[in-house]
């Protein structure tokens, strides 16, 4: 009798004997790691996500045959390679480029800064004025995966049967675009056996909900718990159920049901009434949760034909690169990875400001009325762009620029 001792073996059999793939692969390797367990046998397809484990040998197997008489000694049979990110391409293969965006400096800015800081960021303004355009280009000046990342989306894919022989292991950051008709359990997962939603598919990745207020507010709200906590909680009778949900929202919005409110061009049909209902659609306590909120207008005609080309994805994501290890270094002995993810006491130990810049937050929350949390976010986004300008110090310019992108308490009302 073979020794089967510290050996665990998973998989779907045929009615032929072949091993068919299962979901969860990676997450099973995991365990068995986790429960002391030294060789892992499991189907020839999910052997290479499942490789992504070290210190557990993996076997592909094709056949109950094959794997009997492996056991028996009658056949060589290696182990699966380890496997890694430098193993896959990890190139970002994109047709979307920042220098194809003409003109909107100030809504390419805040993009860079929401990159950089891992902030939720919002586009308002008009049909055509290059919203859904620059939603695209975020995965392009993302840092890469790392590989601790990395794990923790194959293993989501995985568990959700997203993965497939051509991408068995998830080296770039998800984007997930689901449709503003989309149910609330499609969003954030359920099911009788509860399955992860594109909140979580677009774990460490970017969530982007194009025509925010055309969603259900249920569907919208249930967002508020994700964008605060990391998680989603998914509750059944018997039960509850948790799964990561670390994303970055880029959303984008008309200004009025018609569009053309802030078109300078086109006159906007609707009533003030019509307005404001639409607008009350996103309720205060989402856009609370939304660090930066810009406007997009109208391209004036040279600026759409100019020739001089705007910094290409490659640069811009050089800085981010760098802004991002400048928070990694500054977060290295606490349980987040960046400005975005700071709590109260993180704010009070990373974003001292002089009196100047307290003077000039003074002024903002007095006039634009801002609420504690959107307090707390300005000094998130402040300490980002610090961040990028390379400066270990806040600045009141830093201050100046981060209350830009924060909206007066009448703009939704």
């Amino acid at each position: 009798m073979p020794d089967v001792d510290s050996k665990l073996f998973i998989g779907e059999l045929s009615l032929e004997g072949k091993l068919r793939p299962v979901n969860g692969a990676l997450s099973a390797a995991l365990m068995a790691k986790e429960k002391g367990f030294k060789t892992l046998f499991l189907p020839k397809t999910n052997a290479i996500e499942a490789a992504m484990v070290k210190d557990l040998d993996i076997y592909g197997i094709e056949s109950l045959e094959e794997l009997i008489l492996f056991l028996e000694g009658k056949t060589d049979l290696p182990p699966e390679p380890k496997a890694d990110l430098e193993s896959f391409n990890t190139e970002i293969e994109s047709e979307f480029d920042m220098s194809l965006i003409r003109g909107q400096e100030h809504a390419k800015r805040a993009l860079e800064i929401a990159a950089a800081g891992h902030h939720n960021i919002l586009f308002c303004g008009p049909p055509g004025t290059g919203k859904t355009l620059l939603a695209r280009t975020i995965t392009t000046i993302l840092p890469p995966l790392s590989f601790e990342e990395a794990l923790e989306v194959t293993k989501i894919f995985s568990v959700a049967g997203r993965l497939n022989q051509t991408e068995p292991i998830v080296t770039n950051r998800p984007f997930r675009s689901p449709h503003h008709t989309a149910s609330s359990a499609a969003l954030v997962g359920g099911g009788n056996h509860p399955r992860p939603g594109e909140i979580t598919l677009a774990h460490r990745g970017v969530l982007f909900l194009d025509e925010l207020p055309e969603f259900h507010r249920d569907v919208l709200e249930s967002l508020r718990q994700p964008l605060e906590d990391g998680i989603i909680t998914v509750a059944r009778a018997s039960s509850a159920l948790e799964f990561p949900a670390r994303f970055m929202l880029v959303a984008a919005m008309n200004p009025c049901p018609c569009g053309y409110l802030t078109d300078q061009i086109k006159r906007c049909v609707c009533s003030p009434g019509q307005i404001s209902k639409y607008k009350r659609r996103i309720s205060g306590p989402l856009l609370d949760r939304i660090d930066l909120h810009i406007e997009v207008p109208p391209m004036q005609f040279d600026k759409m034909t100019g020739q001089q080309a705007g910094e290409d994805s490659r640069i811009i994501r050089e800085r981010v690169i760098k802004a991002r290890k400048i928070q990694e270094k500054r977060f290295d002995q606490e349980k987040i990875l960046t400005n975005s993810e700071m709590s109260g006491k993180h704010l009070k130990k990373y974003c001292q400001i002089d009196s100047t810049g307290q003077n000039i937050l003074k002024t903002a929350i007095n006039n634009l009325h801002l609420s504690v949390r959107s307090y707390h976010r300005i000094l998130r986004i402040s300490r980002t762009i610090a961040d990028l300008s390379e400066s270990n110090h806040i600045q009141a310019n830093h201050i100046a620029e981060a209350i830009q992108y924060r909206p007066h308490e009448d703009k939704f009302n």
